[in-house]
């Protein structure tokens, strides 16, 4: 297609497909997120028909990932976090910890990759996605009670490692071949964690007076186009300015959305930039499906079959032992195990770091999305199976509703 036309094709096309293939997955009671999925792959160049520009969409998918974590860090609550750390907290690093492992042995023995190839997938594989968890956590009106609580506070956490992870791992990645010099990685580690650590004094400290009060400032236009400029304008530039120093966008929007949380307007905020963060995410998911091969569900069924029960099997019964080791009910067992029978977005971002890092291949990063793709579709049912082992949620009117602590809002 010509070059001047690209952005624009690009654009109608990903937004017309995303609605078509949402839609027929809202019908048939799927998350939309499989239809945006769909839409890629249809988008994508392994299939036939409209080609959508593959060098354009990873920077407008670049785009949502910055207003996704904007979004993390303006849903996120300290105190929602605090109120169920002692489960939270040990919780998530166990599961990830025994997601990771899993996914470990499956590459490694079974799969044939390194022992760093097996590890990130492992790791991609241990993260859900929040987006899936709040809708269904508001489908069954559980998203303010206490068991909502504490599964969005495990994801959460997740959350934050995700975060911590993105900024450490292109340092700690040594590429097949490649000498390691132990001193050398230890200074360029202890260097950056410094670095961070100033950041983000620097964004909690000086950042939490300046920006409330530019966004005041702003306010008194009483102009609505310069108020949602200005809060996207506060995401954007806070990422790039993380991404100049960490390589990371997702450490600056995450921590822009922080600091505008705790203003006086931070509720404003995410309601001016929840438009352009729902196109933006949406477009994010379609590039992903652009790059998904459905040859691997062909070509290597065994191994999707493996990948997935990871995700469904492995991480729900780790879950299970987990909150069972903490005394927690069985209904709410259960319904962190269900939450986390799924992966999404982090997963995807973790795959292309892997992918651009030269530490994973092309397959592997299919199987992450074949994954992906798969166990959202089949949440629902998951959802429907733990109902009939006795975590039907019960009606919550008598109760006084929460604050509300989701980290990314939903972008059906």
């Amino acid at each position: 297609m010509p070059h001047a036309d690209s952005l624009i094709v690009t654009l109608v096309g990903a937004f017309v497909l995303a609605f078509v293939f949402g839609m027929i997955a809202n019908r048939l009671k799927l998350s939309p997120l499989v239809g945006y999925l769909v839409a890629g792959v249809v988008a994508g160049p392994h299939t036939a028909g409209f080609v959508a520009d593959t060098h354009l969409a990873p920077q407008l998918a670049e785009i949502g990932v910055i207003l996704l974590m904007f979004g993390v860090g303006l849903h996120f609550s300290p105190r929602d976090l605090m109120q169920v750390r002692k489960v939270a907290l040990p919780g998530a690093l166990a599961q990830i910890a025994a997601a990771t492992g899993m996914g470990w042995l499956l590459g490694r023995f079974l799969l044939g990759m390194s022992d760093l190839e097996a590890t990130l997938m492992g790791f991609s594989l241990s993260v859900a996605s929040t987006v899936v968890l709040m809708r269904a956590l508001e489908e069954r009106k559980q998203s303010k009670g206490e068991i909502g609580r504490i599964a969005v506070g495990w994801l959460i956490v997740e959350d934050l490692v995700i975060v911590i992870a993105l900024v450490m791992l292109p340092m700690i990645l040594v590429r097949p071949g490649e000498a390691v010099d132990g001193t050398a990685l230890a200074f360029s580690v202890g260097w950056t964690v410094l670095k961070v650590v100033a950041f983000v004094a620097v964004m909690l400290v000086l950042g939490g007076r300046v920006m409330p009060w530019l966004l005041v400032r702003i306010a008194h236009t009483r102009s609505r186009e310069l108020f949602t400029l200005g809060v996207l304008a506060i995401a954007l530039g806070i990422a790039w300015v993380a991404y100049a120093l960490f390589h990371s966008f997702a450490l600056g929007a995450f921590l822009a959305g922080l600091v505008l949380n705790g203003s006086p307007l931070g509720h404003n905020a995410a309601e001016r930039s929840l438009p352009l963060r729902d196109a933006f995410a949406v477009l994010f998911f379609v590039s992903v499906g652009m790059l998904f091969d459905p040859a691997i569900l062909v070509s290597r069924p065994l191994a999707v079959v493996g990948v997935l029960g990871i995700i469904i099997i492995g991480k729900s019964l780790a879950a299970l032992v987990i909150t069972h080791h903490f005394k927690l009910d069985r209904a709410t067992g259960l319904t962190v195990a269900a939450s986390l029978a799924q992966i999404g977005e982090f997963s995807f971002i973790l795959a292309a770091l892997g992918l651009q890092e030269g530490v994973m291949r092309a397959e592997t990063r299919d199987l992450i999305l074949a994954g992906a793709l798969l166990s959202i579709s089949l949440h629902p049912f998951v959802f429907g199976l733990i109902d009939r082992m006795g975590a039907r949620p019960a009606p919550q009117g008598a109760k006084a509703p929460a604050a509300s602590p989701p980290t990314v809002r939903d972008v059906a």
